[in-house]
């Protein structure tokens, strides 16, 4: 019934939708008899034995007979004869109903309008053209069995079962389809859903699983002790009979041979050769070193599995920032040189919207508007901040802030309303030095007139603010500045409302986590933290990742990091060839990416899948699908 009310309100739109009123006005009327009652056998029976033959409405009853008659006309033979035994029988209790009920009349009536009609089609009629002078014709034997109750059930019975069976077989029409598959669409897409999310739980279980087995292995491999026995031969370890464990390359362990005659021991250090970790110092692991097991541990992290990767080689300088777009179709990277270019890593994703971008200064920030992929923000060294519009493929608007600032070192929109915040620096620094920005200015842009409408306080010659992140409703901005505080904002009232120190020494990357009940901050001594913003200077989870970024040692200016959709997985810039993603509260432990040729300078994450973004110092930029 569901089907034939969507399949009437289509038909209906599309003649008003072509003007066809006349024949609107018809179908309105049709609607309104509805002679076959949208084929619901319970109805179709009220009709007949409830309505038509009490009232002795002849007319109706034949109408409807000739309507189910055209209906049923393209099936079998035999299921036409079968039909027209039911139209006999109907209308024989159309006339035995009003021979009880003493409405000769209207035997008489019925015979006068379609007697001819009756005939033609079966001969057995003559005699019933004399039923109405007869006196009592229950009593004559051709007559009899049509006034007994058994007869009148069977016909109901019969009736009921016909109507169904045909009802069950009938083709339904395309139009009627439309809402089932419709229907069909939407469980599916339910479906789907549900089996989304059941896969991301399991791969979030096996993570765990994973991490938790890492750990036994790593803990297991620091309380091993090999004892190897000596030799006069000059392999020390040949024929010596005791066990020797293999250890994997990646790791920097102490081997400790026994000799059997004085009972010393030596340490002999292993190196760890591997290329493409051209950054990392040789560690000196013992039990009782924490540092050193955590060395170790993130030495251990396992590579990556990658369903996909593809590198983009457009650029021709080293990379400083690439961001996913609001739905991850399009990708926007920019290099030093003041070059950025929107591209997309799907082959089969339409190319109208790749562009190349020259802006004559470096590029320290990139943003895209949140509601929708149409707008690009771009910060430059120079005090630049240009919106382009990706379906136009041009500059929208040409903003500069003021001289005192200008280096636009981080971008942000709010996700709910058409702003968004500029957090600029008094001078570029010349140095790897983060400290020596200056001063800070927090301002907030209306991206409808391109105007600043406000300055958030930050008190006098605050120190810079190098990392900017609106809460998921836009009503909170959190601000990292070099000083090691952490700034939140009210972005109704356009005030501070509470602060915290969160580092020792300059932050340079924050963010809010997934369920908006922490803050993610990284320290430029490499320093990872989670607050609690339900309980304010709480930790709920930390992380060293100086040995992938410690600013100290690093030429970049800025490191940053990018949570993935679900707030389980932080990935990590990196001064080694390869970034570090962790699991959040996942003891410590994560992954390694795949290597690139040169440092990581820039990192995302896809919105809504496991794919993320990885910008180098090699000028390529990758995208890697975890698999």
């Amino acid at each position: 019934m569901e089907n034939m009310v969507y399949a009437e309100e289509l038909v209906r739109e599309f003649l008003v939708f072509r003007g066809f009123t006349n024949t609107l006005q018809a179908f309105v009327k049709e609607l309104g008899t509805d002679i076959g009652k949208g084929f619901q056998v319970d109805k179709i029976l009220d009709l007949i034995f409830s309505i038509y033959i009490p009232k002795f409405q002849a007319e109706n009853l034949i109408q409807l007979l000739r309507f189910f008659n055209n209906c049923f006309s393209s099936h079998e033979t035999h299921l036409i004869s079968v039909i027209s035994e039911l139209d006999i029988s109907i209308i024989r209790y159309y006339i035995i109903h009003a021979i009880q009920a003493g409405r000769k009349d209207k035997v008489i009536e019925l015979f006068d309008i379609h007697g001819t009609e009756l005939l033609q089609k079966d001969q057995h009629w003559a005699s019933w053209f004399a039923i109405p002078y007869v006196k009592a014709p229950q009593s004559e034997p051709q007559f009899r069995v049509y006034f007994s109750q058994e007869w009148s059930n069977a016909l109901h019975l019969s009736l009921r079962n016909f109507l169904t069976k045909m009802f069950n077989g009938t083709r339904i029409p395309a139009l009627m389809k439309i809402s089932s598959e419709r229907n069909m669409v939407s469980r599916l897409k339910g479906d789907i859903k549900q089996l989304n999310f059941k896969l991301a739980q399991l791969q979030v279980s096996l993570e765990e699983k994973e991490t938790q087995l890492h750990q036994l292995r790593s803990n297991s491999l620091l309380a091993t002790e090999v004892i190897v026995g000596t030799d006069s031969s000059s392999n020390p370890l040949a024929g010596s009979g005791e066990p020797t464990v293999f250890v994997p390359a990646s790791s920097h362990v102490i081997c400790v041979s026994a000799s059997a005659q004085t009972g010393e021991r030596e340490p002999k250090h292993s190196e760890d050769s591997r290329p493409d970790d051209t950054q990392v110092s040789t560690s000196k692991i013992s039990n009782h070193s924490d540092a050193g097991n955590d060395a170790q541990r993130e030495e251990e992290f396992p590579e990556v599995r990658v369903d996909f990767q593809e590198t983009f080689l457009g650029h021709t300088s080293p990379i400083s920032r690439c961001r996913f777009s609001a739905t991850g179709d399009n990708v926007a990277s920019a290099s030093v040189d003041g070059t950025v270019r929107i591209w997309t890593y799907d082959s089969s994703a339409p190319t109208s919207r790749n562009a190349t971008i020259y802006c004559g200064a470096e590029i320290m920030s990139l943003e895209w508007e949140c509601k929708s992929d149409r707008l690009l923000l771009i910060g430059t060294a120079d005090g630049g901040i240009k919106a382009w519009n990706v379906d136009a493929k041009r500059v929208v608007c040409d903003l500069s802030c003021t001289e005192a600032f200008p280096s636009v070192l981080d971008l942000k929109c709010s996700p709910v309303e058409p702003i968004f915040v500029s957090a600029a620096a008094s001078r570029w620094p010349g140095s790897s030095d983060i400290g020596k920005l200056g001063y800070a200015s927090l301002t907030v842009w209306n991206m409808r007139t391109w105007k600043a409408m406000t300055v958030l306080p930050l008190g006098e010659d605050p120190p810079p603010i190098t990392s900017v992140c609106f809460n998921h409703n836009g009503k909170l901005l959190a601000a990292a500045a070099t000083d090691g505080m952490i700034h939140m904002f009210d972005m109704s009232a356009g005030l501070q409302i509470t602060g915290w120190p969160a580092h020792d020494s300059a932050i340079s990357s924050v963010l809010f986590g997934s369920d908006e009940t922490s803050i993610f901050t990284l320290g430029i001594d490499g320093k990872i933290f989670e607050w609690s913003l339900q309980n304010q200077g709480k930790v709920l989870w930390s992380s060293d990742c100086s040995r992938f970024c410690n600013l100290r040692s690093s030429s970049h200016y800025k490191h940053e990091m990018a949570l993935d959709a679900y707030g389980r997985r932080l990935l990590v810039t990196s001064n080694s060839l390869r970034a570090p993603i962790y699991q959040v509260r996942g003891h410590a432990y994560g992954m390694r990416t795949l290597p690139h040729s040169a440092s990581i300078t820039t990192v995302d994450w896809h919105p809504t899948s496991p794919i993320f973004l990885t910008g180098s110092a090699d000028h390529s930029v990758r995208v890697t699908s975890m698999a």
